[in-house]
């Protein structure tokens, strides 16, 4: 049985993007006799805004959308602790004090999602007194691994190379988890079988596949799909103010003519969709 979710944080209100990244999970679990779950990720602390759940939940039925939830990730904080604490015992975690500010006047290099981190506190003492995140020691991590592929419903198999990110977090300073601890571990908790996402989030999928083998989860297939650009090309995103769905469903717009609309790739208001770049499929 195919397994699909779609997994909002209550920080912020929907967009076409979420709409339609819901949409094209809920359609490949219903055309397949399969399950469409929702899943809360509340753990990005005073970001995160619980009266948002039920804003999403308004969102979901307005698109003509049915699906099972799950528990949010505010209730799994436990899970996150125990994978964290079983990476630290096997000498694959270390504590990072470095703040954003610290990592960036070392002109570190750009990886897919941003500056990477160079591996500043590897090897050094710890300050207590200091905050600190838990840090993934990438190339010991791939050694104890070995070789590993995962594979995309439309891009193919791919080799997992972790390498391009550097020593991501895993534990965060001001929460319990990053996402990519918590997204591995809650996909694995709740059956996931294809976890579908924005291509944004493809090759944060190499780290998953490593979290997978060294904490022996159950490997998924993916299906990143293509996202929604604004007018300027850019992907809709809450910080750049894309308008809300619940702000379309208050104005009286037919949500489920929205919905046919998407997956009909008819756009409105000049937004198009990506596609692959080059080098992926």
């Amino acid at each position: 049985m195919i397994v699909t979710r779609f997994a909002p944080s209550p920080n912020g209100s929907l967009h076409l993007g979420h709409a339609y990244s819901a949409i094209v999970s809920h359609d490949l679990a219903r055309d397949a006799g399969g399950r469409f779950l929702l899943r809360i990720e509340d753990i990005d602390g005073a970001r995160s805004r619980p009266e948002l759940a039920d804003e999403f939940r308004a969102d979901l039925e307005w698109l003509g959308l049915e699906w099972e939830e799950v528990p949010a990730q505010s209730t799994r904080l436990a899970s996150y602790e125990q994978a964290a604490a079983r990476l630290v015992d096997m000498g694959l975690l270390y504590p990072c004090t470095c703040t954003r500010a610290e990592i960036e006047a070392l002109e570190p290099r750009m990886g897919p999602q941003g500056l990477v981190y160079p591996g500043t506190c590897k090897g050094r003492n710890f300050d207590p007194d200091k905050p600190a995140a838990m840090r993934l020691d990438v190339l010991a991590a791939m050694e104890r691994a070995g070789p590993l592929v995962w594979e995309d419903a439309i891009a193919g198999e791919q080799s997992a190379d972790p390498r391009e990110f550097g020593d991501v977090v895993l534990v965060r300073k001001d929460a319990p988890a990053s996402y990519h601890l918590a997204a591995t571990l809650d996909d694995a908790a709740d059956g996931v079988t294809l976890v579908t996402r924005g291509m944004d989030l493809f090759h944060a999928t190499h780290i998953h596949r490593l979290l997978q083998a060294l904490l022996d989860l159950p490997v998924q297939r993916w299906n990143h799909h293509n996202l929604l650009l604004d007018t300027d090309g850019q992907k809709l995103a809450k910080r750049r103010g894309s308008p809300s769905l619940a702000d379309r469903r208050n104005s009286g717009e037919d949500g489920k003519r929205l919905a046919e609309m998407l997956r009909m790739g008819q756009m409105p208001g000049g937004i198009t969709l990506s596609r692959y770049p080059h080098g992926i499929t």
